[in-house]
């Protein structure tokens, strides 16, 4: 029987991107996961706002954390607001964290977040990669290449 294919992720509202992190990252494979949010946590994103530039997820206690990630306090929160910069559960398949575990304490992996976004049922949802962190070197010849396919496909549309 022929092994299912990954699906990818039905985004359906990206809220935060990490743009950076596929230069500054190989990325060798992705997760998706649900994150452990507060009600004005939820209310504030669903305002389009939030950052994961500076962010990253690190495995502790066998549960995955979302670090420094910033999701500002909703105008209308009173006192019932959370705290912008606090670490969030990420919630994932025991064998997913496993994985993630395993990549980052014998390979010398990264946990990145690459997006926050709600999937078609109104979740919030983190896409999450195990990447390597490339040299200035690589990011160079990763440039290099990427530019090299752009002009293969001009070509071939030219001339095919």
């Amino acid at each position: 029987m022929a092994r299912p294919r990954t699906a990818t992720f039905d985004k359906r509202k990206i809220v935060a991107e990490n743009r950076r992190a596929r230069y500054d990252y190989a990325i060798e494979e992705t997760f998706e996961a649900g994150i452990a949010l507060t009600g004005t946590e939820v209310k504030s994103l669903r305002f389009g706002e939030g950052s994961i530039a500076e962010s990253y997820a690190e495995v502790k206690g066998g549960e995955v954390w979302l670090v420094n990630a910033n999701i500002p306090e909703f105008s209308h929160g009173n006192r019932f607001n959370h705290e912008p910069k606090r670490p969030r559960k990420l919630l994932l398949h025991e064998r997913e964290i496993g994985k993630m575990f395993g990549a980052v304490a014998r390979q010398g992996m990264t946990l990145v977040p690459l997006s926050v976004y709600f999937n078609g049922r109104g979740r919030a949802k983190v896409e999450l990669a195990i990447a390597r962190g490339r040299k200035a070197h690589d990011k160079r010849e990763h440039e290099r290449e990427k530019d090299w396919k752009r002009e293969q496909g001009r070509l071939m549309r030219q001339h095919g």
